[in-house]
């Protein structure tokens, strides 16, 4: 049987958080997610096209309930202060959708000197998400879901003592390790979750090729290599547009039958309706490890359930 935004349920009275809200897969989960009657923080870097992506789901829902925060997940100053704000305004989140990232840029650096795929993709949204752990452990079921790509099966684990990619940099290279950070994220989150008897869930999603502006942005800011135009090319000529691309990530976001842990893509792969898809990678165990030992020791930030719980 294949799901739809038609099968989302009803969301009223709930509050959902969605990173990179302004555009491509962040604006249709928007769409959707408020469609259904969620309250939805658009969480986004860029202002201007925050407030015209906004219009535009009005245009659609004239009863959608939007809140606009700026977050630059390249600034650690920037994320916590969104988050802290999130969590100052609504006691209770009950959809993270850990949405916004970079792919395939140029060597680059965060304003706190983290290589920009890693820094955004992945630390950026573990402080986002450490900041709302009090909201999210408050609601009744939450869901923190995290987007990742096919490409975390070309990443490597994070290595704790070349952070950075030093002397080894490459676009595509640091693009599969932010994605497989992000899969690790996920499902040690989870684990995290359940070693507490929690019922906080954890899921990850990919949109398989979608005709989104991630290929072009990579392209028009010089990165992807030589195979950037040909990854725009097929995304534009045989991707799914982005509203289909955005049904993975909506369904572990709000299906009832999903369970913490699992991963949703399309069907066959980078096409195709969003269903449950296998955890394939070995490493798991050791790449969450490692992860979340740099997680911690680079940000500063730890998961601190004790005083969340307490709180709760």
């Amino acid at each position: 049987m294949t799901w739809t935004a038609a099968d989302i349920p009803d969301l009223n009275g709930k509050v959902a958080v969605v990173t990179g809200a302004n555009s491509g897969l962040g604006l249709e989960t928007t769409k959707a997610l408020a469609g259904a009657g969620a309250h939805v923080v658009m969480a986004a870097r860029n202002q201007e096209k925050a407030a015209a992506a906004r219009s535009e789901i009005l245009a659609n829902y004239p009863d959608a309930s939007l809140e606009i925060v700026e977050l630059d997940l390249g600034s650690f100053d920037s994320t916590k202060g969104a988050a802290a704000g999130i969590a100052a305004n609504h006691p209770k989140v009950d959809i993270l959708v850990n949405n916004a990232g970079l792919m395939a840029m140029p060597e680059q650096r965060t304003a706190d000197g983290y290589e920009m795929q890693f820094g955004v993709n992945h630390l950026g949204h573990w402080l986002l998400t450490a900041g709302l752990l009090e909201p999210l452990l408050r609601a009744d079921g939450a869901r923190v879901v995290t987007v990742t790509s096919t490409a975390h099966l070309t990443g490597r684990a994070i290595d704790p003592d070349n952070v950075n990619m030093d002397d080894s940099y490459s676009a595509w290279g640091a693009y599969g390790r932010a994605k497989l950070a992000n899969f690790h994220f996920a499902l040690g989150l989870q684990r995290e979750f359940d070693d507490r008897g929690l019922k906080t869930l954890s899921l990850s999603a990919h949109p398989g090729l979608s005709h989104t502006n991630l290929q072009v942005n990579t392209v028009d800011q010089g990165g992807g290599g030589r195979s950037g135009p040909f990854w725009a090319w097929m995304a534009r000529h045989t991707g799914m547009p982005a509203e289909k691309g955005a049904l993975s990530q909506l369904r572990a976001a709000t299906d009832p039958d999903a369970k913490g842990g699992e991963f949703y893509g399309p069907r066959w792969g980078n096409n195709g309706a969003p269903v449950r898809k296998p955890i394939l990678r070995r490493d798991i165990d050791d790449g969450i490890e490692k992860l979340w030992l740099v997680s911690e020791r680079e940000t500063g930030v730890t998961f601190d359930f004790d005083s969340a719980m307490e709180r709760t």
